[in-house]
């Protein structure tokens, strides 16, 4: 199933909706929106501390999902020792990402454009892995099925549908709602009241006069990308099980450009807005599909990026921009 068509024979194309209806599109609206809000705090997170945008935050995603399928279905682990494995991997690529792609280059005084370049590279060159893989093949521990989309089997976890007033309820997609806004609750609050949370926002404010504080500065980037990708892992694999698609394609497809429209409506660094900006797209979303059909959805993450960047580019949350001199 691709993220351009409805993700569940709930999300209705264009009629008159009557209350029920209408109800089901909001529940969908809020799923959606909890799957890009938890992929788009990982994206700011980088952003705010580092000023750039690490654009293999998408690959990210895609591998936590391929790593937990490949360990349920070739290595016959639980879905939930393979969900926690999943999300370590990826907080280890997050490591990948700063010392191969993001500390070399600020060591060099490297222009911002260069770390999104590399981070671009890389994305490319883990997609490529992926979808290489096959049975006998290097990676195969981690992929075998080329670039199909595939996706967990039925009863890999509980997943009962309830039908309350008029709504249908799956388990494995209203769960996500929880999850993820308790997972960025908790980062909101160590952000803004721990002693980690203290040394990282003085990173983000002021490199140098952090080092000059004692802080190592290389070691809270480093937790920065761990936590931005084991974020962006655990959003994958949510995805994954909620919507029954796992490729190496579903990061690239479905959330790379969302995320960015996420963080522009929300304000770039903003993890308040990452959150309010995920909720907002996918309300935005649904609405287009239920007036304008599911054709219309590709397009209305653009929009909303193309008009948030004239309306007010630092976006519902973000401060005023002005230019450094």
């Amino acid at each position: 199933m691709s993220w351009g068509d409805p993700p569940s024979p709930q999300l209705l194309p264009s009629t008159c909706l009557d209350r029920d209806r209408l109800g089901q599109q909001l529940l969908n609206a809020i799923f959606i929106g909890s799957i890009y809000a938890l992929f788009a705090v990982g994206y700011t997170l980088v952003f705010g501390v580092l000023d750039i945008l690490n654009l293999a935050h998408s690959a990210v995603f895609m591998f936590g999902a391929a790593i937990t399928y490949s360990l349920v279905i070739n290595h016959g682990q639980s879905f939930w020792v393979a969900c926690a494995i999943g999300i370590a991997a990826s907080a280890l690529m997050g490591l990948v990402i700063e010392h191969v792609c993001l500390r070399p280059l600020r060591r060099r005084s490297a222009p911002p454009i260069a770390a999104l370049i590399s981070t671009i590279g890389l994305a490319l060159i883990i997609v490529a892995a992926i979808e290489q893989g096959q049975p006998g093949a290097f990676l195969s521990w981690i992929w075998v099925d080329g670039a199909n989309s595939v996706s967990f089997p039925p009863g890999t976890i509980p997943n009962p549908t309830w039908h309350v007033a008029g709504l249908t309820i799956e388990a494995s997609k209203m769960a996500i709602i929880p999850i993820s806004v308790a997972l960025m609750l908790v980062l909101g609050y160590v952000i803004r009241y721990t002693q980690v949370g203290r040394a990282l926002r003085a990173v983000a404010e002021n490199p140098r006069a952090a080092r000059l504080m004692g802080l190592d500065v290389d070691r809270m980037i480093s937790l920065t990308l761990v936590i931005s990708s084991a974020l962006g892992g655990l959003a994958g694999i949510l995805f994954g099980v909620a919507l029954g698609d796992i490729s190496p394609y579903i990061g690239r497809d479905n959330v790379e450009i969302r995320g960015l429209a996420v963080i522009v409506l929300g304000g770039m660094g903003s993890i308040p807005g990452a959150v309010v900006g995920g909720y907002l797209l996918g309300l935005i979303e649904v609405a287009a599909l239920v007036v304008l059909g599911s054709n219309a959805r590709a397009g209305v993450a653009f929009a909303a990026l193309f008009l948030m960047l004239v309306l007010r580019p630092q976006g519902l949350f973000g401060a005023e921009l002005r230019e450094k001199i």
